[in-house]
C-alpha cells in the first residue's frame, strides 16, 4: 500500500519558532515512516519556505530547497523551485510538483494557531490536521475566547481590554493583575503586576508583542491543564496535569534550557486533586473545546480554585510537542504516545472520525 504523503510545517516568523522547530523534532521521531511519507517544511523567521530533509536544530544552513504551497487546488501540494545548472539561481517558471495527501502544521503563535496557515490550506484544498480557521482566530484572541465561553456559561477572570496609546486609570482595577498580548501563544510580554504603579511599564511590554493588550485579575489557584484529541461528539481527554510552583508565575516558553527543566516549576501528572475535581475539569475542558469549534486537537489551561470551581485561563490549539511538552506528557499518561496521537489525527484529518 502506498504510504500517505505528509507535510509537516515547522518553524514560523512568530516568537515561537524555536519551540515548533523542536516539536517538529519530536514528531519526527515518533511519526510511523511504514505509513507516512513526510515532507518537511521550514518556514524562516524571514518567511521563506524551504524542503528539507528533516527538522534538524540547524535546518536553515543544510541541504535545502526553495518551495512553495499553491493556492491551486488542481496541485493540491507544492512547488518545488528547482536551481538551474549553477546551483545559485532559480530559474523562473522552473519547477515540479509534490502533492500531499495531508498538512501537519506543528506551527506554534501567530502565524500557526490564529487561523493564517489554516487559511492557506483551505485555499489550496489540502486537508490538514487540527482547528479550523474560525476556532483558530477565536482562540488565539483571549478577549474573544472569554467572550464566547462565559456565554456558554464557563467562568473566565475578569478582564479589560486596551490598546497601547489607550488612557486606563489604574485605580479602577483590582490588583494583583495580570497585563499580556492578547493574541499570543507564549509568556512573552506578560507581566503579573502587583499595583498601580507597575501596570505603565507591563503595558509597554505587553505592546512589544500586539496592539491589543488583555489585562485580567489574577485567578488564585491551581493551574489544571487539559489535553483533548478529538471531533465533537467523540473527544479523547488525556490525563490532568498541575503545574507546580515555587515562586513567580508559569512562564511558557521562556526557559534557558527547558529540557532540563523550569526554574520554578515542574508538572505532576496526573494532577494530584481529588477524582470528583478531576472530572469537573475535564468536563468543563470539553465544554470549552466545544464551545469554541474546536477539531483535532488542544489544549485546555483552566485554574482550579480553593473551593473547587474551575476557571478558564486560555486554549492553545497546536500545543508544544516538544519532549518536554504538557499535552503529550499527558496523552502518555491515559496510555496514548505521541505516535498514536499522530496517527489518530491524520485518519481523523482524513476520514472524520477516530480509529
Amino acid at each position: 500500500m502506498d504510504r500517505l504523503k505528509v507535510g509537516i510545517l515547522f518553524g514560523g516568523s512568530s516568537e515561537e519558532h524555536d519551540v515548533s522547530v523542536k516539536s517538529a523534532q519530536e514528531v519526527a521521531k515518533h511519526l510511523d515512516t511504514d505509513k507516512y511519507e513526510p515532507y518537511y517544511i521550514g518556514i524562516a523567521k524571514t518567511g521563506a519556505w524551504k524542503l528539507c530533509d528533516a527538522p534538524a536544530r540547524d535546518w536553515e544552513n543544510s541541504k535545502c530547497v526553495p518551495v512553495e504551497l499553491s493556492p491551486d487546488r488542481s496541485v493540491h501540494g507544492l512547488l518545488v523551485m528547482e536551481a538551474d545548472r549553477l546551483g545559485s539561481r532559480i530559474r523562473h517558471g522552473q519547477y515540479r510538483t509534490i502533492s500531499l495527501d495531508v498538512v501537519l502544521p506543528v506551527l506554534h503563535g501567530k502565524g500557526g494557531e490564529d487561523g493564517a496557515i489554516q487559511g492557506l490550506l483551505e485555499l489550496s484544498g489540502i486537508p490538514y490536521v487540527g482547528c479550523d480557521i474560525q476556532s483558530s482566530a477565536l482562540c488565539m484572541d483571549k478577549t474573544l475566547t472569554y467572550l464566547v465561553t462565559r456565554n456558554a456559561g464557563i467562568a473566565t477572570p475578569n478582564f479589560w481590554t486596551v490598546t497601547p496609546d489607550e488612557p486606563i486609570d489604574p485605580a479602577e482595577l483590582t490588583y494583583p493583575v495580570f497585563v499580556k498580548p492578547a493574541r499570543s501563544g507564549s509568556s512573552f510580554g506578560v507581566s503579573k503586576v502587583a499595583d498601580k504603579d507597575e501596570l505603565a511599564a507591563a503595558i509597554a511590554d505587553a505592546a512589544q508583542y500586539d496592539g491589543k493588550i488583555l489585562i485580567e485579575e489574577a485567578v488564585v489557584g491551581s493551574e489544571i491543564g487539559c489535553a483533548i484529541l478529538g471531533n465533537d461528539p467523540e473527544l479523547t481527554v488525556g490525563e490532568v496535569d498541575r503545574v507546580a510552583l515555587t515562586h513567580g508565575f508559569f512562564k511558557i516558553h521562556q526557559e534557558a534550557s527547558p529540557e532540563t527543566g523550569s526554574e520554578n516549576s515542574t508538572f505532576v501528572v496526573p494532577a494530584d486533586i481529588s477524582a470528583e475535581a478531576r472530572s469537573l475539569v475535564q468536563e468543563t475542558a470539553k465544554a470549552v473545546y466545544r464551545a469554541l469549534g474546536c477539531g483535532g486537537l488542544a489544549r485546555v489551561d483552566l485554574f482550579l480554585t480553593p473551593d473547587g470551581k474551575v476557571v478558564l485561563n486560555e486554549v492553545n490549539t497546536f500545543p508544544g510537542l516538544t519532549s518536554y511538552s504538557r499535552y503529550p506528557r499527558m496523552m502518555a499518561a491515559a496510555g496514548i504516545p505521541l505516535g498514536e496521537v499522530i496517527d489518530r489525527l491524520v485518519t481523523l484529518t482524513l476520514t472524520g472520525k477516530a480509529r
